[in-house]
């Protein structure tokens, strides 16, 4: 059972679906769907149309350079069956679905930092500009009246060093 790719899209194409345009020079092409066969009818771009792979890669929003690709890479040799080899394969393509996942997840999550770290600056930004809102007037009693107390104390003490400097004075 072969599995194809749309030739605008890129999505897989399973047996029994799908569309193929046979072109006068004898290129095949094969679609997903009708909305794939209609946009290369128009001579649409892929790269321009914003739901196909193609322009996400191109806009840096998929992973386009991975090694994994390499081995999805159409190959026209025939090989002779052999149960051991064809288990091997069937692993190792079980192993690179598993590191493309990782390395998609990495991808975006790596994008997705970016946005993160402008959200936390606007909302710093927007805390400091509405700093009045968010303190309530309750919120600095305690503080005022330490500073109260410590200022009454310093008067005091004040008070106090100004009557022993005038004691002191009169006893000179």
């Amino acid at each position: 059972m072969r599995i194809e790719n749309c030739y605008f899209c890129s999505s897989r194409i399973y047996p029994g679906h799908g569309i193929q345009f046979v072109r006068n020079d004898s290129k095949i092409f094969k679609f997903c769907r009708s909305k794939c066969h209609a946009a290369f009818k128009k001579k649409k771009n892929p790269r321009k149309v914003k739901w196909t792979k193609a322009y996400r890669k191109t806009v840096g929003k998929e992973l386009s350079v991975d090694p994994a690709f390499e081995f999805e890479k159409r190959r026209n040799v025939p090989l002779k069956y052999d149960r051991e080899l064809w288990t091997k394969s069937v692993d190792a393509m079980k192993k690179i679905e598993l590191i493309r996942q990782k390395r998609q997840n990495a991808h975006i999550m790596q994008r997705l930092r970016k946005g993160r770290e402008l959200e936390q600056d606007r909302d710093v930004k927007e805390v400091q500009r509405d700093l009045s809102l968010i303190r309530s007037p309750a919120a600095g009693l305690k503080e005022r009246k330490k500073l109260e107390e410590s200022v009454e104390e310093d008067e005091k003490m004040e008070d106090s060093d100004s009557e022993e400097m005038e004691a002191e004075e009169v006893v000179l």
